[in-house]
């Protein structure tokens, strides 16, 4: 055997490989935006190319045009390539064309959460210093639903560590005392000032937050959450709180026939009791939640006009672009520029010139595909969400001759707004079921049915998954059993005897 060599050396290769252009990751980035993130970034674009203008600054331009005399034309010509050359850094950033204004953008009012009106209640009670910090300790440990984090031991080690460095700070600057009797009575106050939380303590400083607004705070589970909202109301003594207290896993899994055994009841009164307890709010904190504000703008509208459906881009608010004229003049006299001037002229030419053809073809693939969609998905226009049919990336794809990345990339955080109101793309794609008519239909059609034969349904008899099979054969779906099972936990919808009333 010849022992491997460590050798450098060269040798020739011949390989295929394919390289993106740079543009076109540009290109598919394009495709991907909303439309607000759209806006903006041809804002920026705007900014920094010299060669991108609004064409609608045509209109302005010839009117004016036609208004000025001679005279004026020469006392407002504008010295192109002044402009082109000193106006503009190399980086391609504009500058003393626009005036400077101040802009006022609106502002999210400040809210008050969880947090803060816990801790504004805590500093309302008449309570010592030290139970204060306890207090703080707490509240700082409730998460945004309402619930304590982490265990009260967990509390007491946080709050002492923070004592503990506190204390060091303290200390050394008692020890700078030169009296030794005034220095002794100073650390023996620092002593009593900072001595070490129990877990008694916390726990007789959680009973006290627990009694603050909203019912049900800092509790360390549900459970304790709906047991602390029903003494709150003073229901100690009710069935309700027999329920939760005394049979919480029997309550959750609805049997109302062995509490009601345990109990001495009639099923009737614990579903009744359940009931009371159903309407408490088992997440207290979410109520005092900052709101997640977000704005919908449909990139395309479905409007029906004369019976028919027809798609328009909702892109009035995008700048229509073109290539500056006067920009574009002084570009074509290329014995001006030489050297890095020249670069920068062809390079902004053509990224402005690909710009514009990268919208419009944006512009028309939303389009194709929209219109696709419209034409496949007209029942569901027509007749609702159970009329949905099945429809994939691939059959978009195979309409328009494109790949199918470039379908997700176009269906991608878009919304259209139809007569049905504002969906996003992703909403009319999804797998198909069987027919016994040879047609397929669409999966989320078949959830909406199972919620609408659930919705119908007779409480003390609750449809059961093979009903519903059953049922929905009987219109010609062919579906499981345990199909029926996973599209009604996809809807929230509890299985028939955790549905059933007595």
């Amino acid at each position: 055997m010849t022992p491997l060599s460590n050798r450098l050396f060269q040798s020739p290769e011949l390989r295929q490989e394919m390289k993106v252009n740079p543009r076109l990751y540009q290109a598919m980035e394009l495709l991907y935006m909303p439309l607000l993130d759209l806006q903006q970034h041809l804002k920026t674009e705007m900014a920094e190319n010299p060669f991108l203008e609004m064409a609608e600054a045509d209109v302005i331009n010839e009117v004016s045009l036609e208004e000025t005399t001679p005279e004026e034309e020469k006392e407002d010509e504008v010295d192109w390539e002044e402009i082109l050359l000193d106006g503009f850094d190399q980086g391609g950033t504009r500058r003393g064309q626009f005036e400077e204004k101040e802009i006022t953008l609106p502002t999210a009012t400040e809210s008050k959460d969880l947090h803060d009106h816990l801790l504004e209640q805590l500093h309302h009670l008449s309570i010592a210093d030290r139970d204060v910090r306890m207090g703080e300790e707490i509240i700082g440990n409730v998460d945004e639903a309402g619930f304590l984090s982490c265990g009260l031991e967990q509390v007491v080690d946080g709050v002492n560590q923070w004592l503990e460095d506190i204390r060091e700070v303290a200390e050394e600057r008692a020890q700078v005392i030169e009296d030794a009797e005034a220095r002794a009575e100073e650390l023996a106050e620092i002593e009593a000032l900072f001595r070490p939380y129990d877990l008694e303590e916390a726990e007789a400083m959680l009973e006290v937050v627990q009694r603050m607004d909203p019912a049900g705070i800092a509790a360390r589970d549900v459970r304790e959450s709906i047991l602390l909202q029903l003494r709150n109301e003073g229901e100690e003594d009710t069935v309700s709180y027999a329920l939760v207290h005394d049979h919480f896993d029997d309550f959750l899994n609805h049997r109302w026939t062995d509490i009601a055994r345990s109990l001495g009841l009639s099923p009737k009164e614990v579903q009744d009791a359940a009931d009371r307890v159903a309407r408490l709010d088992p997440k207290p904190g979410l109520r005092y939640a900052v709101p997640d504000e977000s704005y919908i703008l449909p990139d395309l509208i479905v409007d029906k006009v004369d019976g028919e459906y027809h798609v328009f881009l909702n892109d009035t608010s995008l700048p229509r672009l073109r290539i500056s004229r006067a920009y574009r003049e002084v570009a074509r006299d290329r014995n001006k520029f030489k050297g890095e001037n020249k670069e920068f002229i062809s390079r902004k030419l053509n990224s402005a010139n690909w710009m514009i053809q990268a919208i419009e073809q944006r512009r028309q693939t939303m389009l194709k595909v929209m219109n696709f969609i419209v034409d496949r998905q007209r029942d569901f226009f027509e007749k609702g969400v159970q009329h949905l049919r099945p429809l994939t990336l691939r059959e978009v794809a195979d309409h328009i001759e494109m790949h199918e990345s470039t379908v997700s990339r176009v269906t991608n955080e878009k919304f259209a707004q139809t007569p049905r109101g504002v969906y996003p793309l992703k909403f009319f794609f999804s797998s198909g079921l069987a027919t016994t008519s040879g047609e397929d239909i669409s999966a989320r059609g078949v959830r909406d049915k199972i919620r609408v034969l659930v919705d119908q349904e007779d409480s003390k008899k609750p449809l059961t998954d093979q009903k519903i099979v059953d049922l929905l054969k009987s219109e010609g779906i062919k579906i499981a059993r345990r199909t029926v099972a996973k599209y009604r936990d996809q809807l929230g919808i509890l299985p028939a005897r955790m549905r059933k009333r007595v």
